[in-house]
């Protein structure tokens, strides 16, 4: 694995540019807070009926249209949801595009599995950070960074080493730039969500605390038990690794872990796992997630309104207002 920091970046080359963030979400606030504040030249896209558009406004940015900052910009970064973006590319970005621009991706997802497919003229990279734009954004302010992934996909003579130069400017050279392509960001993050991240875990939780009250337990003890000590044990995951968390937990803790694990995530569930992969792989999950928006999305919808109905939602909330009150009474 290569991995490069801000030393091995040219600062000068993202600054000589006009720079337009396309969206203002999760991602593209981070990313245009974090250019400005680099001494970037950047201005924020998005489009008419834009719900962030008075966030924009307050952070000092006046937002200008999309098909404007394709027309007049040097780096368009595409920071609009996966499900937007081919669209939005091809009514206001693609008919403006010119030779010595270039697409800066900060998820593969859209290139990828085909849904954009930008033309030769143009250089076409991906500075990924390994975080939430809330994550980046906070370690930016503290002179930090998050990790990222830099990939080129068509470059006509500049694009990789922009790409390493934008990648510093938001503050990733200083945690590690690792050198990857669009697929393995884009299949590995899909994957990692769906097995762990979002999917596993969450119905981990669900299904734990459910087996819990059942035999008795009040919910909010189970709440305590069976999701907020998640977070308790991540961080000292994120800190010391997995074998370094044993030795910060009781020894009847990391026995059960031995014991029990295995029957849980069992070889059923790594095939499970395996088959998931392959949706990821094979596009298959793509392609059911893009028919999903463009119908509305309406297994979506009741999907989030079944988890938001979850009775663990009511536990946790009655948790929450405990340990705020007693944070506000200390």
């Amino acid at each position: 694995m290569q991995v490069f920091y801000e030393s091995d970046a040219d600062p000068a080359l993202i600054r000589a540019k006009r720079v337009a963030v396309i969206g203002y979400g999760a991602q593209g606030h981070a990313h245009a807070l974090n250019l400005r504040d680099a001494g970037v030249d950047v201005r924020v896209a998005l489009h008419a009926a834009a719900r962030r558009a008075g966030q924009a406004r307050d952070d000092g940015f006046t937002p200008i249209s999309v098909v404007e900052a394709a027309q007049s910009s040097d780096v368009l970064v595409m920071c609009a949801p996966d499900e937007v973006m081919p669209d939005l590319y091809a009514a206001e970005i693609a008919p403006h595009l010119r030779a010595g621009q270039t697409l800066m991706f900060v998820h593969g997802f859209a290139l990828h599995y085909g849904f954009i497919k930008p033309p030769a003229y143009v250089d076409v990279v991906m500075v990924a950070p390994k975080g939430p734009g809330k994550a980046l954004r906070e370690a930016f302010v503290k002179s930090g960074g998050l990790p990222c992934i830099v990939a080129v996909a068509q470059d006509n003579g500049g694009g990789e080493a922009l790409a390493y130069s934008y990648a510093a400017a938001i503050g990733c050279g200083r945690a590690g730039m690792i050198a990857s392509t669009f697929k393995l960001e884009t299949e590995g993050d899909l994957y990692g969500e769906q097995a762990v991240l979002c999917g596993g875990l969450t119905h981990l939780i669900r299904a734990a605390w459910e087996v819990q009250v059942e035999a008795g337990a009040p919910p909010e003890l189970a709440y305590f038990d069976c999701l907020h000590e998640v977070k308790l044990l991540s961080d000292l995951i994120h800190e010391r690794g997995i074998a370094g968390m044993h030795l910060a937990i009781s020894n009847t803790a990391e026995y059960g872990e031995y014991v029990t694990g295995p029957r849980i995530i069992d070889a059923r569930v790594k095939e499970v796992m395996r088959a998931v992969m392959a949706d990821v792989q094979s596009g298959k999950f793509a392609r059911a997630w893009m028919e999903e928006y463009r119908n509305g999305a309406p297994n979506l919808a009741r999907t989030r309104a079944a988890a938001a109905s979850h009775p663990i939602e009511a536990a946790g909330e009655k948790v929450r207002a405990l340990l705020k009150s007693a944070t506000v009474n200390n």
